[in-house]
C-alpha cells in the first residue's frame, strides 16, 4: 500500500479511508488513543494544530478535541467511546461544537498488523446520505492526509519510540 490517503464512499452513508504506517500497531495505536502524544501531531492542515484534547479511553468514556489555526479559529469536538479493543479495534461517536454536517457520526478505526506495519482504517457512518456527501465535498480528505503525514513524521523521529509504550516492538 503507497503512502496516500485512499477514499472510498461506500453505500449510502459511509466513507472509508485507510492509510499504512510504517510502525507497529501499538504504536500506532498509542498515538491515536494518548493526548500527550496526539497533541504532538494531530491537527489536519500544517496551519491547525490540537490545542486541547481529553481522552477516556474506555466503553462509555468521552473525548474532547479542540485544533487551533494558525489565525485563531477553533474547531471543536467530541464523542463517546463504544468499542475500545487495544490495540485493533475502537469505535465511537463524533459531533462538532459547530456542526459543519448534520447528525451525529459514528467512527470505526481498525488497526491491522501487516509485516511490521500497521494498515490503518477508519470507517465513517453518517446519520444521512446528505451528511456523508457533504463531508466527501468538503477538504475532509486533505486534512485526513496531512494528519497521516505529520503522525509518519512523527514515527520518524528518533524520538517517537521512546515516547511510546512499545510491548509489541520488543519482540
Amino acid at each position: 500500500m503507497a503512502k496516500s490517503l485512499k477514499v472510498e464512499a461506500r453505500g449510502d452513508r459511509e466513507i472509508v479511508m485507510a492509510w499504512r504506517f510504517d510502525a507497529p500497531r501499538r504504536l500506532v495505536f498509542d498515538a491515536w488513543t494518548k493526548p500527550e502524544l496526539l497533541m504532538r501531531w494531530f491537527g489536519g492542515p500544517r496551519d491547525w494544530n490540537l490545542t486541547a484534547c481529553r481522552i477516556d479511553l474506555r466503553v462509555g468514556g468521552a473525548y474532547r478535541f479542540v485544533t487551533t489555526r494558525s489565525d485563531g479559529m477553533e474547531m471543536g469536538w467530541g464523542g463517546v467511546y463504544r468499542e475500545v479493543v487495544a490495540p485493533q479495534r475502537l469505535v465511537f461517536t463524533e459531533v462538532f461544537d459547530n456542526p459543519w454536517y448534520p447528525g451525529e457520526a459514528i467512527i470505526t478505526q481498525e488497526f491491522a498488523e501487516a509485516a511490521g506495519a500497521t494498515i490503518f482504517t477508519s470507517t465513517i457512518l453518517h446519520a444521512t446520505g446528505e451528511a456523508r456527501d457533504a463531508v466527501l465535498r468538503s477538504p475532509m480528505e486533505k486534512g485526513v492526509a496531512e494528519s497521516c503525514r505529520r503522525l509518519d513524521e512523527f514515527f520518524e523521529t528518533a524520538q517517537a519510540p521512546r515516547q511510546l509504550s512499545t510491548p509489541e516492538r520488543k519482540r
